[in-house]
């Protein structure tokens, strides 16, 4: 684990945190507010007695925030946000405060709560599971429905309750008006209370995950087929040894600085349920999940429980996320289109691996200044406050990192929207086929010239992509690969521009001797690789779109192999060419555990082959 001291990127991992910290300083122009989003509040210190656990027989006190907008009473109710941050966060960090505040001030009544082990908040950590944090925020909505008494968090012990929320009542009791939103693991919560409290309106899960098990130990191969699972893969995948270090880390910090709440929390398996410790180990000691750990992630995942996510959800992924990565957003959302529930998508610029664009994302000063907090505020004001007016935006948008715009902060939270580019849907379907040929070429022709390219795989990281959790901060380490570590291979240049949306896929044929003979015993016997996409310069310098890879365990090498790469939207210039490359190791996962020489081979029966989903057909 990381030492303490080591743990300053932990507010990488917050789900709201950073919002207030995007644009240039603050002595520069500020705009008049472009709506009435800037009503005065009330904020208020309470805690709320929950029961959670399979049984409902775990007590656990949540401490929360309650905002309430001037002239919101229960003469004059209003809908209501509830909200809580992300991993490593609390109710009132920064971030977390910074959306809260913003909605309050757009008239909604806002609990915004410390997840269970964080931020003061009793119980150890659970990973948004539905029966431990789902079950918690449910009982935070009976706050905001009126039914349950929260604790003033003043020393006097009073008690009251909430009798303005905008409601109706049903056959289930009073049912207020109320949507969730949060990032990162405030954003895995609204699936988790979502798919058993009905009494939730509309979602926006920000930079989220779809299978947990795919987010600490991507495999981009060997897929299952299915409702629900986009992600979520058959053969056992590839550690992300940093995050997972990270991750786990920033937990037993949280324990440790809230160990006067609730000591227990920190007795066994320091401030995670006793079986996320056996998962931990198990990711940094075989380098994949166990089916412990398998059973454990997905549990806490909405691609075990898609079916009961019914309520209109904005899936918010980032771009820049090595953590939980485009696929992920993009397999939520295809199995919610698929079910018929009301879903959209919306991939904006940052992410947990780098910063957000100016103007994009920056609710510091409330709903109206950033293109996603008008778009949050749109999404909220339709499907919890009813405003049949009020815009839902677009199916799908995606943010284009090439096109310039005033990024100054008086003009920035407008300007921003002409680097958006939308659609009417997504599928990410391949458009184009480059094929490989030879030892070193991806030809747009038909024409394919047998050949191989060995390389060698070693238990050693051979290739360097990123620093897990502090990309684009304290670390800028540039991008390498081991000299005899990988195959390589390079597009013509391109005579006219070529935009990227989407994942590309990618086929080949190996040889590899060692894992075809070891691979029957199990994932330690199976090889392991690195896929990527470089965008190569006239110079040849080389550009990994966001540090993305893509890690795959190799159910059987003696077949073709189909690799699903990194999910982007990226424009490859006029003059600029395509590399794939095909790596034995990186050093932010987990490796091979015998060195073994590999062999990519070319042909024409059948071709290897890299299916592109781009926007127009590529000219070179």
């Amino acid at each position: 684990m990381p030492r303490p001291a080591a743990l300053a990127s932990a507010a990488l991992l917050t789900g709201l945190t950073g919002l207030a910290l995007v644009g240039a300083p603050a002595t520069a122009a500020t705009p008049a507010p472009p709506s009435n989003h800037q009503q005065s509040f009330t904020k208020t210190a309470i805690t709320v007695e929950t029961m959670v656990g399979p049984n409902n027989d775990v007590p656990c006190t949540v401490r929360a925030d309650k905002y309430q907008p001037a002239g919101v009473s229960k003469a004059h109710p209003a809908p209501a946000i509830l909200t809580t941050n992300g991993f490593g966060g609390a109710k009132d960090d920064d971030g977390q405060s910074a959306g809260a505040s913003a909605f309050a001030k757009a008239g909604y009544v806002v609990i915004s709560y410390s997840g269970l082990g964080f931020g003061g908040s009793d119980c150890k950590i659970a990973l948004d599971d539905p029966d431990y944090d789902g079950k918690a925020g449910k009982q935070l909505v009976d706050v905001l429905a009126g039914t349950r008494a929260y604790t003033l968090d003043d020393g006097s012990g009073r008690q009251e309750k909430i009798d303005y929320v905008t409601a109706t009542t049903t056959a289930r009791g009073r049912d207020p008006k109320v949507g969730m939103i949060g990032g990162s693991y405030g954003g895995q919560i609204q699936f988790a209370v979502a798919g058993q409290d009905p009494r939730i309106d509309a979602i926006i899960p920000m930079i989220t995950w779809n299978d947990l098990s795919y987010s600490l130990a991507p495999n981009n191969t060997d897929f299952l087929k299915g409702a629900g699972t986009g992600v979520t893969y058959g053969t056992p995948g590839v550690a992300k040894r940093e995050w997972v270090d990270l991750f786990f880390g920033v937990g037993i910090l949280a324990g440790l600085e809230n160990a006067q709440t609730d000591p227990t929390r920190n007795v066994g398996c320091p401030n995670f349920r006793d079986e996320a410790c056996a998962a931990a180990a198990a990711l940094n000691t075989l380098g994949y999940p166990d089916d412990a750990t398998l059973a454990l992630a997905r549990h806490a995942s909405v691609s075990s429980y898609i079916s009961r996510i019914k309520v209109p959800t904005l899936i918010v992924q980032g771009q820049r996320d090595t953590l939980f990565n485009l696929q992920e957003g993009v397999a939520t959302y295809k199995a919610l289109r698929a079910q018929g529930t009301e879903a959209r998508m919306s991939w904006f610029s940052g992410g947990h691996s780098g910063e957000t664009a100016a103007g994009d994302l920056d609710l510091s000063k409330g709903v109206d200044y950033s293109h996603q907090g008008r778009r949050w505020i749109g999404w909220m004001d339709r499907y919890v406050r009813g405003d049949t007016a009020a815009s839902a935006g677009p199916q799908f948008e995606y943010f284009r990192d090439w096109i310039s715009y005033d990024a100054s902060e008086a003009n920035a939270g407008t300007a921003v929207d002409k680097a958006y580019a939308s659609s009417s849907g997504f599928t990410g379907a391949p458009t184009s086929t480059l094929r490989l040929s030879g030892t070193d070429a991806l030809t747009p022709g038909k024409t394919v010239l047998p050949g191989s390219s060995q390389f060698a795989v070693t238990p050693a990281g051979t290739s360097y992509s990123e620093t897990s959790g502090v990309e684009g901060s304290t670390v800028d380490r540039p991008i390498s690969d081991t000299p005899g570590t990988f195959a390589a291979y390079t597009s013509p240049a391109l005579r006219k521009d070529a935009v990227l949306v989407g994942s590309p896929r990618l086929t080949v044929r190996l040889d590899a001797p060692v894992a075809a003979t070891a691979q029957s015993g199990g994932p330690a016997g199976q090889l392991i690789l690195i896929a990527k996409l470089y965008d190569v310069a006239p110079d040849g310098t080389q550009t990994l779109q966001h540090r993305l890879v893509s890690p795959a365990r190799i159910k059987d090498v003696t077949k073709p192999v189909t690799i699903e790469l990194p999910g982007v939207a990226q424009r490859f210039a006029a003059g600029h060419r395509i590399r794939l490359v095909i790596a034995g190791g990186d050093l932010a996962y987990a490796t091979n555990t015998v060195a073994q020489p590999v062999t990519v081979t070319t042909g024409p029966t059948p071709p290897g082959t890299l299916e592109l989903p781009l926007l127009s057909a590529p000219s070179f």
